[in-house]
C-alpha cells in the first residue's frame, strides 16, 4: 500500500473559476480588471473638507491594506480640499460626486485618480457627458458608473416597479452608452443593492452584457456582523464565478473594519495570499481544554504577524491531530497537555498552561526563518531575544 503524506499540501488550491475577461483601467497606480488582482477599497467617514482628519483616516486605511479610497464631495469646501488630499494620500483617491457636474471637473483638476457618478442622481449630468468625457479622457481619469438601488432613476422605477436587477443593469448600461457615444470607455461599473440575492443577479447579468471591470458592493449592508455576512455571501458567490475586479465592503462600522473583512474574503477564496489564519475548532463535549480562550490568546499574541501562516488550535483527539498536521503550526490538546506540530511533525508535548506561549514562540521562529520584518513588540518575544526598551 502506498503511504499517504499527511503534511502540508505542496501548493495552494487553484481558483474556483477563471476570472471573467474584462478591459483594464488604471485607478492611479492600481490596475482594475484585465486579470489584475482583485483590489480592496473603502470610503472615508470624515468631512472631506477637514484635510488633516481625512488624511489621518486614509493613512489608517492604507496601513490596514486598503488599496483605493473614496471621499465624499457634497460641497464646495470639500472640492477645495481635494488637491491636498489627492497629493498627500499614499493610495489613489476617488471623488464621490452627486448632483453637481461642476465638481467632476474640479476633481479631475485636483488630481483625483477617478470619479464616481451615480446615474440616478445626475439627470442634469446627461447634458454634460461630452464635456466630462473629454476632460476625463484628456487627464486619463476613469469614471465609475455607480448605480444604487436607493437612488435609482425615477424613470426606471416607474418602468420596473422597484429596484430589480434588470433596472440596475439598464441604468448602468444606459449611462455607459452616453459616454461611449463620445468615445470614452475608461469606465468601471457597480450595481449595488442591499439584498445580496438581487445584487448577485444584477452583477451576473452585467457580466454577460459588457466587458467593463466591475466594482462589487452590497450597499447599506448594515452593522458589522450583519454586513459582514451579507457581503461575504454576495462577494463569495460572484468571485467564485470569476466575477468582480474590485470590492468595497459597506459596514456601519469604522472603515478599517471594512478593509479587514474585504481582505479576509479574498484570502478565503484564494484570491490573495493568506496572512495569519487561525484554524480553531468550535468546541464540543469532546473538548478537554478551553478552545475559545486558547484561540483568542493565540490570535491576540500574533496580531501584526507579517507572514502567511496557518495556525491550528484544536481541542480534542478526533480532528485535532489531522488539522494540526495540515497547518504550518498547530496544537492538538487533551488530558491537560498539548502536542505541538510544526509543518506536519510533532516537535514537543507541553502542559496546557504552556500551549499559548509555545505556539507564539514557534510562530515567531517560523516568521523569523522566513525573513519577516517583525515589529519590535513581536521580535522581543522570540526565544533568546534581547528585550527592546521603548
Amino acid at each position: 500500500m502506498t503511504a499517504v503524506s499527511l503534511g502540508m499540501p505542496p501548493v495552494p488550491p487553484p481558483p474556483l473559476a477563471p476570472r471573467r475577461a474584462s478591459r483594464q483601467i488604471m485607478v492611479g497606480s492600481v490596475p482594475v480588471g484585465g486579470g489584475a488582482p482583485v483590489s480592496v477599497q473603502s470610503m472615508t467617514t470624515t468631512l472631506t473638507s477637514d484635510v488633516n482628519a481625512t488624511l489621518q483616516q486614509i493613512a489608517e486605511l492604507t496601513a490596514s491594506g486598503c488599496q483605493i479610497v473614496r471621499v465624499a464631495v457634497p460641497s464646495q469646501d470639500d472640492v477645495e480640499a481635494l488637491p491636498a488630499i489627492a497629493r498627500k494620500s499614499q493610495i489613489p483617491v476617488i471623488a464621490d460626486i452627486h448632483f453637481q457636474p461642476k465638481y467632476v471637473f474640479a476633481a479631475i483638476d485636483a488630481g483625483c485618480a477617478a470619479v464616481r457618478v451615480n446615474p440616478g442622481n445626475i439627470r442634469q449630468f446627461d447634458d454634460k457627458v461630452a464635456e466630462i468625457a473629454r476632460a476625463a479622457g484628456d487627464a486619463g481619469v476613469p469614471i465609475r458608473i455607480g448605480v444604487n438601488a436607493g437612488s435609482l432613476d425615477k424613470r426606471l422605477l416607474s418602468k420596473y416597479g422597484r429596484a430589480t436587477a434588470e433596472a440596475l443593469v439598464e441604468s448602468a448600461l444606459w449611462e455607459c452608452s452616453l459616454f461611449e457615444e463620445h468615445g470614452f470607455r475608461d469606465i468601471k461599473i457597480s450595481v449595488k443593492h442591499n439584498d445580496p440575492v438581487v445584487m448577485i443577479r444584477a452583477y451576473r447579468q452585467l457580466a454577460e452584457q459588457c466587458d467593463y471591470p466591475l466594482h462589487l458592493g452590497v450597499t447599506e449592508a448594515g452593522p458589522a456582523f450583519q454586513g459582514t455576512i451579507k457581503s461575504a455571501v454576495a462577494f463569495g458567490a460572484l468571485l467564485a464565478e470569476g466575477i468582480g475586479d474590485t470590492i468595497r465592503v459597506s459596514l456601519s462600522a469604522p472603515p478599517v473594519e471594512e478593509i479587514k473583512v474585504g481582505n479576509q474574503i479574498l484570502e478565503s477564496l484564494g484570491l490573495r495570499e493568506r496572512g495569519l489564519e487561525i484554524v480553531s475548532c468550535p468546541s464540543c463535549g469532546r473538548a478537554q481544554v478551553d478552545v475559545y480562550k486558547l484561540a483568542e490568546e493565540v490570535t491576540a499574541g500574533l496580531e501584526g504577524l507579517p507572514v502567511p501562516l496557518r495556525v491550528a488550535v484544536m481541542g480534542c483527539v478526533v480532528n485535532g491531530p489531522g488539522e494540526a498536521r495540515e497547518a504550518d503550526l498547530g496544537v492538538a490538546s487533551g488530558n491537560g497537555k498539548g502536542q505541538i506540530f510544526v509543518k506536519g511533525q510533532v516537535i514537543k508535548t507541553v502542559p496546557e498552561a504552556q500551549i499559548v506561549e509555545t505556539l507564539i514562540e514557534e510562530a515567531l521562529r517560523l516568521a523569523d526563518e522566513m525573513g519577516a520584518e517583525l515589529p519590535d513588540e513581536l521580535r522581543d518575544l522570540l526565544p533568546g531575544a534581547t528585550v527592546t526598551v521603548h
